[in-house]
């Protein structure tokens, strides 16, 4: 397919060989570090554009062309292990990436974990996303306190939108043009506060890939899973287009409540994260 952009959704990467119950029912949330390198090397040798997001957001406005076999690399929660386990492999290649950081909570554990009984990890500091900012890595926002955002009054809908926004500006002391719906939660007021905080792109977890035209403010992600191989990523890459995908979009989206179901056995047109 032509003129596509899949963008595709990492959370932790690191040493994972095996995931027990709690977290084998999260697994599009972990990615072992010998398995995603493997990723980004087959990637690399076959000739994929891999995108930055500010590049994203140029090809789905149509000011630039979508490149054949166009890749972007997205990131949630800003997990520590991300400058151990990730970035080496992403500078290695050179490869463009955008880490979404909780402002709220930087430096701390997920603790959004806990209450399945998962380990919870802890999240990259204030000084060690300005160390990946200056090295080149896109640093976006994620929320305040990484809550799902539909449904939220109007004022507590802003501080997580607005408030991340500012917050984050001040640690990087540089403009944060980018956002991502913490477990994809969003209704039309959640995507009425980003536009009006004034992100140039907003991601969901809606299983699809991007094309030019798509409200850059609800892209489409395709989340890689513990159990993708190389045959796994192609086939997310190239054949799980599915043709029932509902575009979001400001003038079409309804409010959307949680999705009980986990992420790996959501359908393309699915909003929602549990990550």
């Amino acid at each position: 397919m032509r003129d596509i952009i899949n963008i595709l959704m990492y959370h932790q990467i690191g040493d994972f060989p095996r995931l027990p119950g709690a977290m084998r029912s999260h697994r599009s949330t972990y990615c072992r570090t010998e398995r995603f390198a493997a990723q980004m090397a087959f990637l690399a040798a076959s000739g994929y554009h891999v995108l930055s997001i500010d590049e994203v957001h140029a090809c789905v406005r149509g000011v630039a062309a979508v490149p054949p076999r166009a890749v972007a690399l997205t990131f949630d929660d800003a997990y520590a292990g991300f400058a151990e386990h990730a970035w080496p492999v992403l500078q290695r290649y050179g490869f463009p990436a955008t880490v979404y950081a909780i402002a709220g909570l930087l430096g701390q554990r997920s603790s959004w974990f806990a209450h399945d009984g998962r380990p919870t990890p802890r999240l990259m500091s204030a000084a060690e996303l300005r160390t990946l900012a200056a090295q080149g890595c896109t640093i976006g926002a994620h929320s305040l306190g990484h809550t799902r955002l539909a449904g939220l009054d109007a004022a507590r809908l802003r501080d997580e939108v607005s408030g991340c926004r500012e917050r984050l500006e001040d640690v990087l002391g540089a403009p944060v043009r980018h956002f991502c719906y913490p477990f994809g939660s969003h209704d039309r007021a959640a995507l009425e506060a980003v536009a009006e905080a004034g992100y140039a792109t907003a991601t969901t977890c809606a299983r699809a890939p991007a094309v030019p035209g798509d409200d850059p403010l609800a892209l489409p992600r395709k989340a890689i899973s513990h159990g993708d191989n190389l045959v796994g990523l192609w086939w997310k890459l190239h054949l799980k287009h599915d043709p029932k995908c509902v575009r979001l979009r400001r003038t079409q989206i309804a409010p959307l409540a949680g999705d009980p179901r986990s992420a790996d056995d959501r359908s393309a047109g699915s909003t929602t994260d549990r990550s």
